[in-house]
């Protein structure tokens, strides 16, 4: 019953303008921030509750005067990085959410459908939808901002191979695979829909490594060009059901030469899923399911070491992301699994 109301509370004090008029001039009694903010000051107190409550902000009750307490200790980076998820949550997931039954029923987000009138995916739609992008674009962007580098340490390339990027998007992928595993002979190919072509080459030249990169375009469910010796799976394994991750690892393996590597990176549930320190399960299901894709979802580990072997794959190495680097605010325990092809 809480949660939203909680959330929402939360989040209106900072959208209405209430924490940066207190971090501008502390003391300001309910009527002040009323007349800072175009809110009733009755309205403002009754927000004001919760946060008084949680320690985030002080009243003395002797002038009603607020000044902030945890919050005035928060280093700026953090916030920012809160209130971008925060932000995302709002816009990007409780409205939608209400449809989640439909969009479990029809496999296929059906609040972008009620709310925009749209068809397909959140990652489609922030393609199109201005609201849909500024509320998930500054995530995706922050979130590849701290994945990738760590991503990139925790597997080999050999020197001279031959790599795919499967589903590759922007080309990121493979430039980043150029300039942290770069060797003599090295070439790297982005694999996603023909639309992106275009922007893909252009990024690869603003980069300088047009002559290391191309671009392929096909759909990864149908077919993988074959003749490579590593096939990068980041971030959309989660994104899609057993049976067609099932079909990726297959695709995979009948286009990687023999000997040659797979590596994925993907959000995991821990092996027992009662871990109440984990809250993937709390947040994926329904933010899959019901705001970005209608189908797919996260597995464990052990899950996807049996699909790649079944897909004639054995898995060397399995290394996640040390707690100690993970914002204590994540959710997400991502992990990145190698296997090498078998026969």
């Amino acid at each position: 019953m809480v949660g939203p109301t909680r959330f929402m509370n939360l989040y209106a004090c900072f959208e209405l303008g209430i924490v940066e008029a207190l971090r501008k001039e502390p003391g300001l009694t309910a009527a002040g921030l009323g007349a800072a903010v175009g809110a009733k000051p009755d309205a403002v107190e009754q927000l004001l509750h919760l946060l008084v409550k949680e320690g985030f902000v002080a009243l003395d009750e002797a002038t009603g005067g607020y000044t902030l307490d945890a919050l005035a200790d928060v280093a700026e980076s953090d916030l920012q990085r809160v209130l971008t998820f925060m932000g995302m949550m709002k816009t990007g997931m409780l409205r939608q959410l209400y449809y989640l039954a439909d969009s479990v029923s029809t496999s296929s987000v059906v609040g972008l459908e009620k709310l925009y009138g749209f068809q397909g995916t959140m990652f489609q739609a922030a393609g199109e939808i201005q609201e849909v992008r500024d509320a998930w674009g500054p995530l995706a962007q922050s979130e590849t901002a701290s994945v990738y580098p760590w991503f990139f340490r925790n597997f080999d390339v050999p020197a001279g191979a031959r790599v795919l990027d499967v589903q590759g998007g922007n080309g990121l992928g493979a430039i980043m695979t150029c300039q942290t595993k770069g060797s003599p002979g090295l070439r790297v190919t982005t694999f996603d829909r023909p639309a992106l072509e275009t922007e893909c080459l252009r990024n690869f030249a603003a980069q300088g490594v047009a002559e290391q990169c191309s671009f392929v375009g096909g759909d990864a469910l149908e077919s993988l060009p074959g003749g490579y010796d590593v096939m990068l799976l980041k971030h959309f394994v989660d994104m899609y059901d057993k049976d067609e991750v099932l079909t990726l690892f297959h695709n995979a393996h009948r286009a990687l030469e023999p000997g040659g590597r797979i590596v994925v990176l993907a959000p995991v549930y821990p092996e027992d899923i009662r871990d109440t320190d984990d809250y993937q399960a709390d947040f994926f299901p329904a933010y899959i399911l019901g705001c970005v894709v209608g189908r797919g979802g996260l597995q464990k580990v052990s899950t996807y070491r049996g699909w790649l072997e079944e897909a004639g794959f054995e898995v060397t190495s399995v290394r996640a992301k040390d707690p100690a680097d993970i914002p204590p605010d994540a959710i997400i325990n991502r992990v990145v699994i190698c296997a090498t092809k078998r026969g």
